[in-house]
């Protein structure tokens, strides 16, 4: 590029560059084209994380020129939407919300909106006239600002949010009827034939002593039939000599289970076979059953019972209720389609909805009011709030009573194909965006990163 004199002497400006269209712009220090690099970079990662990306492409730019960048860049050209949606998004969760507004048809961001309140909305659809749908939540300050400032046009409440709305009544109604899940739940009272069986076979096992001594006795007969002598037996076995005799002796096992391996006579053992019986019935109170002996003629010792008994408390089956299911977890199996539902929960569900009348009713509500949702028959929704009025179901009186107060929207909402998915997708790239930056972008430069990169998505969607 060269740079030129003016011959003029009275010229105010002695030198001037000359500029090659393309390339160069007056009082620029880059390209158009490293320009375009650097807002794209901008765009996409913002300030410090845009630096970093710039030096590595060799374009070096500082987190503050990045972001000048991108605040000087022009918002997306847009026309007023047909069909425009509606909801809000947290700049802080629980304190600070905006409104965003998208084309419902296009999927295309129009504008980020500080607060969420009916005059926001209001003033916004009063200075862009022309939307004929308006896609919103259940929200009703959204309700108050579309029929202020765009009165013509039809609401559409959202699907989701009603069944989710529906979801809040049902939980309600379950958590009514706690009561009935726990009546649901099976108890154990006692044992159970089956423990009871289980818990004899397990008083016939022996003892460790006794089958070590069983064992014994069958190896050393066994290498006697096959013609060893004691002390070859002996040495195999690492046994005394005097052991092998006395169990070669022994015709069975039961000859050697004597002295101290076998309990000595007490005034108990009439009575025993009265305690093994109570016991196997679920009886273990050991005071309970010495003052039953007593009346049987036992004159022994509540000890004497207490000891018989102990091996039994170690050994004893413990059969555990099971927990009733919760009221979530309930809810969870009324709101679910049944074809969805597990062997084991549609047995448990079957098992509380036979418990509980008022839950059958409520299921079968739910299932109706899912048909007219995914059918779009909403010109059955009326007959569904009938229904529902003439139950004792009070969470769902209050769902009804909503819907009657939002009727015309909610009717659109289960009839046309309208809804706020894209809106609530929309959402999720705000979130994207503001994580990005940490949370610490303020509106305006979140707005206009989040109506760029949709800009810029859709331009390579469209290439």
């Amino acid at each position: 590029m060269r740079r030129l004199y003016c011959e003029n002497v009275h010229c105010s400006r002695r030198t001037f560059a000359e500029q090659v269209e393309g390339l160069t712009v007056r009082y620029s220090r880059r390209t158009p084209a490293a320009r375009r690099v650097l807002e794209a970079v901008a765009v996409a990662l913002a300030g410090r994380a845009g630096s970093r990306l710039a030096a590595a492409l060799h374009t070096r730019a500082s987190r503050s020129t990045l972001l000048r960048a991108v605040m000087a860049l022009p918002d997306p050209a847009w026309t007023v939407p047909r069909v425009l949606g509606v909801d809000d998004f947290a700049t802080r969760r629980g304190q600070h919300y905006g409104t965003v507004l998208i084309d419902c048809e296009t999927g295309q961001p129009l504008d980020l909106l500080p607060g969420r309140d009916a005059a926001t909305l209001a003033g916004w659809l009063r200075e862009h006239p022309g939307p004929e749908i308006i896609c919103r939540d259940r929200a009703g300050s959204y309700a108050d600002g579309a029929r202020t400032g765009a009165p013509d046009a039809i609401q559409v409440a959202d699907r989701f949010h009603l069944w989710q709305n529906l979801g809040t009544a049902v939980e309600r109604s379950v958590r009514r009827h706690s009561n009935c899940l726990k009546t649901a739940a099976s108890r154990a009272d006692g044992l159970p034939n089956d423990a009871v069986a289980d818990y004899a076979d397990a008083q016939k096992k022996m003892s460790p002593i006794e089958a070590r001594i069983r064992e014994r006795h069958a190896t050393v007969h066994a290498l006697l039939a096959q013609g060893h002598g004691i002390r070859e037996i002996a040495r195999e076995l690492h046994m005394g000599g005097n052991t092998v005799r006395r169990t070669a002796r022994a015709a069975a096992p039961e000859e050697l289970l004597s002295g101290r391996h076998q309990p000595r006579p007490s005034q108990l053992d009439p009575y025993k076979p009265h305690l093994d019986k109570r016991w196997a019935e679920g009886f273990t109170n050991a005071i309970d059953l010495h003052a039953e002996l007593q009346d049987l003629g036992y004159r022994g010792s509540y000890q004497t019972i207490s000891d018989y008994l102990r091996p039994r408390r170690r050994r004893r089956i413990r059969v555990v209720a099971p927990a009733p299911p919760g009221v979530r977890q309930v809810t969870g199996w009324l709101m679910r389609r049944p074809d969805h539902l597990g062997d084991e929960e549609r047995q448990q569900f079957t098992t509380v909805l036979a418990q509980c009348p008022e839950l059958t009713a409520l299921h079968g509500h739910v299932r109706t009011f899912a048909e007219i949702l995914t059918t779009r028959s909403g010109q059955h929704l009326k007959d569904w709030v009938t229904a529902t009025r003439a139950e004792d179901l009070p969470g769902l009186h209050t769902f009804a009573t909503g819907l009657e107060k939002d009727w015309d929207a909610v009717v659109q909402g289960l009839t046309t194909c309208w809804n706020s998915g894209p809106v609530e997708g929309r959402v999720n790239h705000i979130k994207m965006i503001k994580r990005q930056m940490f949370g610490r972008a303020k509106l305006p430069l979140l707005r206009k990163r989040v109506l760029l990169t949709a800009a810029h998505g859709s331009h390579r969607h469209q290439a």
